[in-house]
């Protein structure tokens, strides 16, 4: 925290955050109470807000690495911000549809891809790479901190003033991090020339087989793009079940949410030790396995309090796994990655991670609308318990530390990082603290 320049990003994350998790709660709730849509078209809202990692997932990255990330970053700032504050201004017009929605969440997740791309190729400018675990851990404190809080937020303002108009604190949110990203003074690195007028399609192919020959990048791939499947189905399905099955208002919706993030939270603040102590590439793994097979409280909440508390529970338990395996594989990309590739290597990742969420939102509100949201939640529980097998069936299971950038990948990568040594926490813990972590 002595770093002004990482002080910076860290508020500008936080004022994003909270705006985005308002959203997280009111969005769907425009869909659900205002426009009163049926399950289908809110699984059709949330693939709406994920489709841009399928559609500019891959040129995202080799364009990213073609421009200097934080003008970037601020632009697609300014983006989110006159998209959402579109909504509650067609609102007041009274011609708000359910089209404009799906417009406003395209436009958004476009630009939102752009930005995290950029985010994550930035922090390793202002971090020395000891110190990207505690800088990573920090970030995913203060994410989960919004996640904790957010919900509530957006919960009683949907009450207080209307969904429609609740998701303006989002536009907020933007400007208020556009702004301090614009008082960052650390000098950036400029791309290099190689990077800025070659051919999009060949520096794409680059990141793309960077990815896929590393060994351990692929089964981070295959286990993330599982999970966020899964969890796709779980964002279009929680609010539809929470409302009309459990029973719950907009600020009970909230709150729910809000507690379940608690578990992300205290992720973010163990991942960091917990990778010290155990062990990079264990932790990763136990992360997992240990948190996945609380998902199945979610088929399980049904009316009243009970419900919503099993739900939350839930949530809490698995949100934790998520993010202390997040800030394991997050720092792992980001301290073996060549600079000039971290935009690609971060957006072929994302392409492949996150690519899945558009497919899961779709299956998610199919199984709502066609046998109700308990089967959907039952399906998405049963895709949580799926996403250890690609680590227990990789040599990751035998490590206990993830290789460093000049350890060799590949067959060897096991033998070597097992009789590492952990990451030195202590120097990073004396200019930041709190640890780790997702979501991305």
């Amino acid at each position: 925290m002595r770093l002004r320049d990482f002080r910076l990003l860290l508020a500008g994350a936080a004022t994003g955050q909270l705006g985005a998790q308002v959203t997280l709660v009111a969005l769907p709730l425009v869909a659900v109470l205002e426009l009163e849509a049926p399950a289908f078209q809110v699984g059709l809202l949330t693939a709406a807000e994920t489709a841009a990692f399928l559609l500019v997932g891959l040129p995202a990255g080799a364009l990213t690495d073609r421009m200097r990330k934080r003008p970037l970053m601020i632009r697609a700032d300014l983006v989110r911000a006159v998209a959402m504050a579109s909504i509650p201004v067609a609102a007041l017009a009274d011609v708000l549809t359910m089209a404009q929605l799906y417009v406003v969440a395209l436009v958004t997740g476009v630009a939102t891809v752009f930005f995290d791309v950029a985010h994550q190729s930035y922090l390793p400018q202002i971090l020395p790479r000891e110190q990207l675990v505690a800088g990573n851990g920090a970030l995913e404190t203060v994410r989960s901190t919004a996640h904790v809080t957010g919900p509530g937020i957006g919960g009683g303002l949907v009450q207080l003033v209307g969904a429609q108009f609740a998701v303006i604190v989002d536009a907020i949110g933007y400007v208020l991090s556009a702004l301090f990203l614009l008082r960052v003074k650390q000098p950036e690195q400029a791309p290099e020339p190689a990077a800025a007028g070659g051919s999009l399609r060949k520096e794409i192919g680059e990141g793309v087989r960077f990815v896929f020959g590393h060994p351990l990048l692929r089964v981070i791939a295959l286990t993330t793009g599982l999970a966020n499947f899964s969890t796709a189905v779980l964002m279009a399905t929680q609010t539809v079940h929470l409302v009309r099955v459990v029973g719950l208002e907009a600020g009970g919706l909230g709150l729910v949410l809000s507690a379940s993030a608690v578990g992300g939270l205290l992720g973010a603040l163990c991942a960091g030790r917990l990778a010290a102590g155990l062990g990079q590439a264990r932790v990763m793994l136990l992360s997992v396995v240990v948190s996945g097979p609380f998902a199945l409280l979610w088929p399980l909440s049904g009316h009243g309090f009970p419900g919503a508390a099993l739900f939350a529970a839930g949530s809490a338990v698995v949100s934790f796994g998520a993010v202390v395996y997040n800030v394991a594989q997050v720092s792992f990309r980001q301290g073996m990655c060549p600079p000039r590739l971290l935009g690609r290597m971060n957006a072929t990742l994302r392409f492949l991670m996150w690519g899945t969420l558009p497919l899961g939102a779709l299956l998610g509100g199919a199984l709502a609308q066609s046998y109700g949201s308990r089967t959907a939640l039952a399906w998405c529980a049963v895709g949580i318990l799926t996403v250890p097998l690609p680590l227990l069936l990789s040599p990751l299971r035998r490590m206990r530390d993830l290789p460093g950038p000049h350890d060799d990948d590949g067959a060897d990568a096991d033998a070597e990082a097992t009789h590492g040594t952990p990451r030195d926490e202590a120097a990073a813990e004396s200019d930041e603290r709190p640890a780790p972590a997702p979501t991305a």
